[in-house]
């Protein structure tokens, strides 16, 4: 088995744990998943099976999701699985006096982890530090958010905001609900939120896990192709001499007509079958294509 599924995750439940129960379904160990999603969130989990596990550093970064932020509410974890650190109600708070706020958001700012993050520092998780009681100063990193879109306002004691944010890989909706609520001097914290598209798949075309079963049960289910979920790399076809140089891992020399804008391409083979990827290096006078990822 060789491709891709877009999970439906469901809440209450690991990327961890989808990754195995997608094993125990497909009778499969060699399953990874792109792109961790916390236990309380839904929404889109790639799922890779088979050789394309070597495929998911090479799917497309962009993410999006729908988030509920609750205003007037910090915890601990920065949504709702937390314990509550500082409530205070807020019910004359008006969307005006939000909206303008979430520009602040858009484009590459800095931002800090939530202290209950996989994020790794000296070696160790930072979740397992924060379950220690221990003070770290979890390191600022560069994230790209390109758009927020408001979908709803509710007002009321602790206000709830729902936005729709369309970002790059490694930005923690937690902390944009922390920090807006920051913005605020109220607090806020992340109240729901579903991934409605990572690495190029879609929560409408997503299944869950008891979809799975039944079409595995019933014969009738099928991976996504690869090729669809890397259609953002430019292809390269190789003839059969190059095809058989680049199966004993060795670089090929390519025309400069066939420079494309991305570092990293498809490659395929005569009659359309994927057998890697490639990455191009260019010279005066050619181009330079080294296996990184050869499937056999």
């Amino acid at each position: 088995m060789f491709g891709f599924i877009a999970l439906n995750k469901p809440s209450g439940i690991t990327s961890h744990d989808c990754v195995a129960r997608v094993r125990k379904i497909l009778k499969l160990k060699k399953v990874g998943h792109g792109g961790t999603l916390d236990p309380l969130a839904t929404g889109v989990l790639p799922i890779a099976v088979g050789s394309a596990t070597r495929l998911l550093a090479f799917l497309p970064e962009k993410k999006a999701y729908r988030a509920k932020i609750r205003l007037g509410v910090q915890t601990t974890t920065d949504d709702l699985e937390g314990e509550v650190i500082s409530s205070q109600v807020a019910p004359n708070l008006t969307l005006e006096q939000v909206e303008p706020l979430l520009r602040q958001f858009i484009g590459t700012i800095p931002q800090i982890p939530p202290m209950y993050s996989a994020i790794q520092k000296d070696g160790q998780r930072l979740y397992d530090l924060a379950r220690k009681g221990e003070n770290v100063d979890v390191p600022t990193r560069n994230v790209r958010i390109d758009e927020i879109k408001v979908i709803n306002w509710y007002s009321g004691d602790f206000p709830e905001l729902e936005i729709d944010i369309f970002c790059g890989a490694g930005t923690y909706i937690r902390a944009i609900a922390r920090d807006l609520g920051a913005m605020l001097n109220l607090g806020g914290t992340l109240a729901s939120l579903i991934r409605t598209e990572s690495c190029g798949m879609k929560l409408s075309d997503s299944i869950t896990l008891e979809q799975l079963k039944l079409e595995i049960e019933q014969g009738t289910f099928s991976l996504i192709s690869p090729d669809l979920t890397l259609q953002h790399l430019p292809q390269i076809t190789l003839s059969e001499t190059d095809t058989k140089r680049w199966f004993h891992g060795q670089r090929i020399a390519q025309d400069l007509s066939l420079l494309t804008g991305s570092d990293f391409v498809r490659v395929h083979q005569e009659g359309g079958n994927l057998i890697g990827i490639g990455k191009l290096t260019k010279t005066q006078t050619y181009q330079v294509l080294s296996p990184k990822i050869v499937l056999a």
